[in-house]
């Protein structure tokens, strides 16, 4: 069987300035070239767009995500596909992949099959450049944060209440906790310090949140990095920071327009993790493509507890945005896992475990309609095998919620095998809806916001905080923060914070253990159980199987 680097490999992409006016009719003095087959869309022309009218923004997300995996980017890339077949002018928004998982365990996040994005080895690897950019820019800002102790600390900053770690984009447990500043008078103060995964940076979260130029550097003077030793909060704003930075972030701001393996546009820009950020490509990349396309397909990470969540309650309160459909991608495989089938089986017909999976997929579609009101399809990702009583009950039990349903094949067939899954989408964007609605109101108190999280998404009994957490949430409310949103930081892998309680658990405990300010993106992060916002590096990493060949060709990369 082809990987998805030889499909890639034999693909003949279009050159990118002759896609973006054959297909979108962009000038070629709207774009910046990276290369044949990459460029990015200027500020200024996303600018002019403004005027056109809106597409439809239909958003893909899925169940609670399993180890069979469930094909939510390729099911973005294969439905954009199947759209553009069936004639509607569609243009889709994807995330940028991370390197972290790249070298780790997910690897890339260009689609699979038949259902691809490409370069894909440009795209899986350093791309336009943009995270590292975002990652120069967090780090100039640790830097003079350190310097600004260093030369006398005149805004009184208390070392001990920094809160602004480094970024790098790489799995590494050894950085989760570091001591700085050593060896001496000229070298620092010392001081401890962290390591997250650029993903998880405040400026990740401002890139993909800033609507102008003006606006990301507004936003990132709001970043608040430390405390004085009065309590004060000290902003990227008062270190002077950022303007520098917005001059590092420019070109990383314009979102990335490249092509599937089928010919039609893609936009990619932005990154963070659904699990420990808000988890949405940029607002700017969801614009244009909704000013370009008729369909605009966009993605949100992990299950819909997650990323649709953070899509609809983070992402749309602060752009005014609205999905007018929802696609929720699953597999017998993913449900039998979590209804308790091994692994190792989970190829074999087991209806009593797929009837008990089925669970976790009833309560996204729960939470999707009556939570946020959302019309959704169930996209089914066939695996060859797969029994045609079990693919019905999964259309049974997303019919019997007032879901679409539809067989998707597009990893195998491309968009033809999406066909059905379009169809479905154009037919639920033609109905009338009761408009999308929030999952809590802007005055609610950051605890009463998790609160209800907790209750109507993920089932949970109740929210029990750390000592630490409680006074920081106190702290925050004093300071006018309690109107932002949050967002919830813990494991994808179940609707609690345990990630082996898969399926729809019920009562158990929101354990908030740390809470943590992002001013600047506008949202207060709650980080719960044992998530951590810089992975590491599992066994047998991807990076083992990631080598050049003696052409110079890159192997193992998917």
């Amino acid at each position: 069987m082809d990987s998805d680097l030889d499909i890639a490999r034999r693909a003949k992409p279009e050159p990118i300035l002759e896609l973006a006016a054959r297909r979108l009719g962009l000038p070629e003095q709207a774009l910046e070239p990276f290369g044949r087959y990459k460029a990015k869309i200027s500020l200024a022309h996303l600018e002019a767009l403004q005027q056109r009218p809106d597409g439809r923004l239909v958003l893909v997300t899925a169940i609670s995500p399993t180890p069979a995996g469930e094909g939510k980017t390729t099911t973005v890339i294969g439905l954009g596909d199947a759209l553009n077949r069936l004639g509607r002018r569609t243009v889709i928004a994807l995330r940028q992949p991370s390197l972290g998982p790249v070298f780790g365990f997910k690897g890339g996040a260009a689609g699979g099959g038949r259902s691809q994005v490409i370069p894909m080895q440009d795209i899986n690897l350093h791309f336009t450049g943009d995270f590292a950019a975002i990652g120069l820019a967090h780090n100039l800002l640790a830097a003079m944060l350190d310097n600004h102790l260093h030369q006398g600390n005149a805004l009184g900053i208390d070392p001990r209440r920094i809160v602004w770690p480094r970024v790098m984009d790489l799995n590494d447990r050894a950085l989760r906790n570091v001591v700085i500043g050593l060896g001496g008078q000229a070298h620092g103060v010392p001081r401890e310090s962290s390591f997250d995964i650029v993903a998880a940076s405040e400026v990740m979260a401002i890139v993909c949140l800033a609507d102008s130029l003006s606006d990301l550097k507004r936003r990132l003077s709001r970043i608040v990095v430390a405390r004085t030793m009065d309590g004060r909060a000290v902003t990227a704003g008062d270190l002077q920071a950022a303007g520098a930075m917005t001059v590092l972030l420019r070109d990383a701001l314009q979102p990335n327009l490249v092509q599937t393996l089928e010919g039609n546009p893609a936009l990619l820009h932005g990154g963070p993790f659904a699990n420990i950020a808000h988890g949405c490509n940029s607002v700017l990349a969801t614009r244009a493509a909704l000013k370009l396309g008729e369909y605009a397909v966009t993605e949100a990470g992990f299950g819909a507890d997650l990323g649709a969540e953070k899509f609809i309650d983070i992402k749309c309160r602060a752009s005014g945005l609205r999905p007018d459909v929802v696609v929720l991608v699953a597999t017998l495989r993913a449900l039998k896992f979590h209804g308790g089938a091994a692994l190792s089986n989970l190829h074999q017909p087991d209806s009593q475990a797929l009837e008990r999976g089925l669970s976790n997929l009833q309560r996204h579609l729960k939470n999707l309609r009556e939570v946020f009101g959302l019309r959704s399809v169930v996209a089914l990702n066939r695996f060859e095998g797969d029994l045609a009583e079990e693919i019905a009950m999964v259309g049974r039990t997303a019919q019997a919620l007032g879901a679409g349903f539809a067989l998707a094949d597009h990893w195998a067939r491309g968009g033809e095998g999406a066909e059905q899954l379009a169809r479905q989408v154009i037919d639920q964007t033609s109905q009338s809806t009761g408009g999308m609605r929030f999952a809590y109101p802007d005055q609610a108190g950051l605890l009463d916001k998790t609160r209800t999280l907790a209750r109507d998404l993920y089932g949970a009994a109740e929210v029990r905080a750390t000592p630490a957490a409680l006074e920081a949430i106190a702290g925050l409310e004093a300071e006018g923060f309690a109107n932002l949103p949050v967002c919830i930081a813990k494991t994808p892998y179940s609707f609690s914070t345990d990630p082996a309680m898969l399926g729809a658990p019920e009562g158990h405990v929101l354990d908030v253990r740390e809470v943590r300010l992002a001013a600047g993106a506008g949202f207060v992060v709650m980080v719960c159980g044992s998530v951590m916002t810089m992975p590491g590096l599992p066994k047998s990493p991807a990076a083992h199987r990631i080598d050049i060949d003696p052409d110079g060709g890159i192997v193992g990369l998917n």
